[in-house]
């Protein structure tokens, strides 16, 4: 993860965090939880600067303090997808359940006092695991990211309006496909299994990802 680059999102989310920590408490609403989202094409680094934001946080507000909820903790799991004929297409919104990303998501705005469980996505499962995630009532901050936080269409329509701030992480290809080719590998695909696959489903996830950049309140590049 380029030190600037978690500097410059440092400093994006700066503002509201500490704004809303300063409100007295009689204007607060609920824990003044703030929520932010990175958006971005497969194999941008959003997960990877989604912990290190939180972890940063964190170190500043308090331990705990901060969390990141990934999008990909909603994958459909392989049998279903294999059931509904879209394991080929797997990282594609369909293969999603939007639906319960944003049932999640407005819990989590909800700043109330419970202990709320997020979903992960483990890479050595290639499989989404329940319940992996604590967000306690004294989380201020929550970093969530995806690929289709910003898509317009339903479910993922109802996403942005519960972000307070929506950050893009633009990647040049170069930087980005040589990721996604490992992760591949990493299921076992040979090389050209793999490179059909990032060209077939990646790529083609990613120029749906890229029209919706104009919805993001900043864009961060990466090279």
């Amino acid at each position: 993860m380029p030190a600037a680059l978690l500097d410059s999102a440092h400093d994006l989310v700066a503002p509201l965090v500490f704004r809303r920590e300063s409100l007295p408490s009689s204007h607060q609403h609920g824990r003044a939880r703030v929520m932010v989202g990175l958006v971005g094409p497969p194999g941008s680094g959003k997960s990877t600067l989604a912990e290190a934001l939180a972890a940063r946080f964190s170190q500043e507000l308090g331990p705990r303090t901060a969390v990141a909820v990934p999008m990909d903790g909603f994958h459909l799991s392989n049998v279903e997808l294999a059931r509904l004929g879209l394991a080929d297409r797997k990282g594609a919104p369909e293969t999603f359940d939007g639906a319960g990303y944003v049932h999640l998501l407005r819990r989590l705005r909800s700043d109330g006092d419970e202990l709320i469980y997020a979903p992960a996505y483990s890479r050595v499962l290639h499989e989404s695991i329940g319940g992996a995630i604590p967000v306690g009532p004294q989380v201020r901050l929550v970093v969530t990211e995806g690929n289709y936080l910003l898509v317009p269409d339903q479910p993922w329509a109802g996403v942005r309006e519960l972000l307070d701030l929506a950050v893009y992480l633009e990647v040049p290809d170069g930087a980005r496909i040589p990721g996604l080719l490992r992760r591949q590998r990493s299921r076992g695909l040979d090389e050209q299994a793999a490179r059909d696959w990032v060209e077939r489903s990646d790529e083609a996830n990613a120029r749906l990802v890229a029209t919706t950049r104009i919805y993001a309140d900043a864009v961060l590049s990466r090279g």
